[in-house]
């Protein structure tokens, strides 16, 4: 029998479990199935890869020298793999831009400008609730630039494998209906909403830790929170169900009013990335990250509330 990746794979399922009834669960194998697999393996590498008791297996020497090489070997063939579709995906990606992001306010801003200066390339866009998804896709070669927020400073998915690019910097703000009686307020203590309903996006990411930790720094615990599409979120504030969590960035709407939080106690960044060795980001990076920036702005400068805080906030607001 010629050894196979499989048959790592196999191995390291072993190893990463310390039983046979485990590995055997997580690879969808019978025991006996994979108790006789590894009696093969073991005939084919000429040794016992593990000691069995009744505590679990344990590797061998062998077990050992096996395990060390297959922890190169199986990473290595994943990434070959991933490089080849990525690959195979961005062919003519130089003139088409697929661009992926999370239900917020700039990616529109962003196909905008994208169609007007590059009149001749195919644009595209994907969206989804979820960045880690988003990030995937990109890793994956079927989105060229990736479009997202993350909470705070908390690290953008597959740092280690895109770059990124931070545009923006928001405060949160909160959205009340335009007849709620701290609507008339310039700022609002976060404390003084402790009996309100509230509304957000869901999405990945920290966020709903992040608002719960700054609640219970002013002193309470939300009431309830729904989490739903930005639509039902302005229509619960509108008909006074609930206050809304925002994007300082977020465009006037009738019937409601924007307000920052005293102390900036939730912060929203911005960003743009694309895998380092895609043709698309070779060719457009800096392009597609200056007409982010400039998405960014015009949407700021769409926010009358966002734009006066700004001045007295200075380290919020575009990125360089």
């Amino acid at each position: 029998m010629e050894l196979e990746l499989r048959h790592l794979r196999t191995v390291r399922a072993i190893a990463d479990t310390g039983s046979l009834t485990k590995a055997a669960a997580t690879l969808g194998l019978a025991q006996p199935a994979l108790s006789a697999q590894l009696r093969r393996i073991e005939k084919a590498l000429g040794g016992a890869l593990f000691e069995r008791d009744h505590t679990g297996a344990r590797a061998t020497p062998l077990g050992e020298l096996v395990l060390e090489r297959a922890r190169v070997v199986l990473p290595a063939v994943s990434e070959l793999q991933a490089e080849a579709v990525r690959f195979a995906n961005a062919r003519g990606a130089l003139d088409r831009f697929r661009l992926g992001g999370t239900h917020g306010p700039l990616l529109g801003g962003l196909v905008d400008r994208m169609a007007a200066t590059h009149p001749s390339a195919a644009v595209s866009t994907y969206t989804a609730w979820s960045v880690d998804e988003i990030a995937s896709l990109v890793i994956d070669g079927r989105l060229d630039f990736a479009l997202i927020g993350t909470c705070g400073e908390s690290a953008p998915p597959l740092a280690d494998r895109l770059v990124w690019e931070v545009v923006g910097v928001d405060p949160v703000f909160v959205m009340l209906p335009e007849d709620h009686p701290l609507a008339g307020e310039a700022e609002l203590d976060l404390a003084a909403l402790a009996d309100e309903c509230w509304a957000d996006v869901p999405g990945d990411g920290c966020f709903a830790d992040c608002f719960t930790a700054a609640c219970a720094r002013s002193g309470f615990t939300p009431v309830s929170v729904y989490e739903t599409d930005t639509s039902s979120v302005v229509h619960l504030v509108q008909v006074g169900r609930a206050i809304g969590l925002c994007r300082a960035t977020f465009p006037p709407t009738p019937g409601l009013v924007t307000r920052p939080l005293a102390g900036a106690p939730l912060s929203w960044r911005h960003l743009v990335g694309w895998h380092p060795r895609s043709p698309a980001a070779d060719a457009a990076a800096g392009t597609v990250a200056a007409a982010t920036r400039e998405a960014y702005a015009e949407a700021v400068s769409r926010s009358p509330t966002y734009a006066r805080w700004l001045g007295a906030h200075p380290r919020f607001g575009t990125v360089a």
